[in-house]
């Protein structure tokens, strides 16, 4: 397979699992601006979204200090602004345009899931939405992430193709859940707000709700909403599919299968291995006691390297 076939592939896949982060931390937005006022305290969430989203600097130059930040500006600004690279309009056009590029590689029932989202995305308005509108267009972007998924898992060959696929999406879910769960842990909250106090109980079940986590997370655990055993599902529990050991645990069978294709190992591989590894020798305990944010910052950057190593082994 050319590199450029491979590169078009992956960052297919990649921006269009961030569309649907984008509107599962705006769909976490909107529910924690309801919270209900017997829940105490106000928050900070439109802040945290753009937090969460890794756009700062575009934000604070689009819109000034994310003390501004308001329902209208981060919702434009994170949905539909053209100056905003990561926009989940601007991830559904480049991913239309990769998938354009490698349309023979493709599916047509994936090819389909991209196009008609396309042009069904330019029929929303881009602003001055109601909460109706705005609830309407969430929804439409996790359903295309979801069908685009399916059809992938479901009309590729097991080949490089479908390996280069995946790996870009577990990449971007994997750095997708990090970042929720820090912002969550070290921002979200007030600090005049108790840990384990109503408010904190009702922002964790919202972030379950964003991965659509929160059934799993009763079967799983049986017991009330606590932000260890929330962290354990999302960073430990390889039968979560958005957990980060699960999305490290695909990423290696892929870049294995890659390499068993190509007949070669390389840094990627290792790299892999090592953070799976690391993510199988911890438990939840050993990373509260040396710290959650200090733990999913590693993280964040070794996902980092590991995209950069794989830009480098195979896409360029």
């Amino acid at each position: 397979m050319l590199s450029r076939t491979a590169d078009n592939l992956y960052w297919l896949s990649r921006y269009v699992e961030r569309a649907d982060c984008l509107a599962r931390i705006l769909d976490v937005a909107q529910r924690l601006s309801h919270t209900p006022v017997t829940y105490g305290g106000s928050t900070n969430e439109w802040s945290s979204a753009v937090l969460t989203a890794g756009c700062t600097d575009g934000f604070i130059a689009r819109h000034g200090p994310l003390e501004n930040a308001t329902e209208e500006n981060v919702v434009s600004f994170l949905a539909f602004d053209p100056a905003n690279p990561s926009s989940i309009r601007n991830s559904f056009e480049v991913a239309r345009t990769n998938a354009r590029s490698v349309r023979t590689a493709l599916t047509s029932e994936m090819w389909d899931v991209i196009n008609s989202a396309w042009i069904e995305l330019r029929a929303f308005p881009d602003k001055a939405m109601t909460r109706e509108e705005l609830a309407r267009f969430l929804a439409f972007v996790k359903e295309t992430s979801l069908r685009f998924d399916g059809a992938t898992f479901r009309t590729m060959l097991r080949n490089d193709a479908y390996w280069f696929s995946r790996v870009g999406a577990h990449v971007e879910r994997a750095d997708n859940t990090a970042r929720i769960l820090d912002v969550k842990y070290h921002v979200l909250l007030p600090e005049k707000e108790h840990v384990g106090g109503p408010l904190d109980y009702f922002q964790w079940a919202s972030i379950l709700r964003s991965v659509s986590a929160l059934t799993a997370f009763h079967w799983v655990y049986r017991d009330s909403v606590k932000p260890w055993l929330v962290a354990d599902l999302l960073i430990l529990n390889r039968q979560m599919p958005r957990s980060l050991a699960a999305c490290y645990d695909n990423l290696s069978r892929s870049l294995d299968d890659i390499a068993g294709a190509y007949g070669r190992q390389g840094p990627a591989q290792r790299l892999a291995r090592a953070t799976l590894a690391k993510l199988s020798n911890h438990s939840i305990e050993d990373i509260f006691q040396a710290g959650l944010h200090e733990f999913i910052s590693d993280f964040i950057v070794d996902n980092y390297k590991l995209g950069n190593e794989i830009t480098e082994q195979y896409l360029t």
